[in-house]
């Protein structure tokens, strides 16, 4: 799930309008320039279950935050984000949801250099 998510968002013209798609990383945003960036966190996964057995879907909740130097550039950024993924079915996603977001700003002493965040949820069915 994790490459075909990635994958998924790094083939959308309109979030590497904004954000360069090798700037699209699973974790965390590896060390280079300050932004715009997006990061996917997996907050929970789990599979499938019925009294026959395994049923081969997982649903996960992952988080997708991007990050940058402004807040309207960020906005777009989770905008654009939002509508690749949200309702999205094909392969092995069988359902995109939308579950939630959120904005931040993160921490620091230097109030210049502190990036905005859009923090959304999205609960993910996967039949791998």
């Amino acid at each position: 799930m994790e490459e075909a998510l990635r994958a998924l968002l790094q083939g959308s013209s309109a979030v590497t309008a904004l954000v360069s798609a090798d700037l699209i990383n699973w974790g965390a945003h590896p060390q280079g320039p300050v932004g715009p960036y997006i990061a996917l966190l997996t907050v929970s996964g789990i599979e499938g279950l019925t009294m026959q057995g395994a049923t081969g879907m997982e649903e996960f909740r992952v988080q997708i935050d991007c990050c940058g130097p402004s807040y309207s550039g960020t906005k777009a950024a989770a905008r654009a984000v939002k509508s690749a993924l949200h309702g999205y079915r094909s392969g092995g996603f069988r359902l995109i949801e939308h579950a939630g977001s959120r904005d931040s700003r993160e921490g620091g002493s230097n109030e210049a250099e502190r990036l905005f965040r859009s923090s959304q949820d999205f609960i993910i069915n996967w039949r791998a």
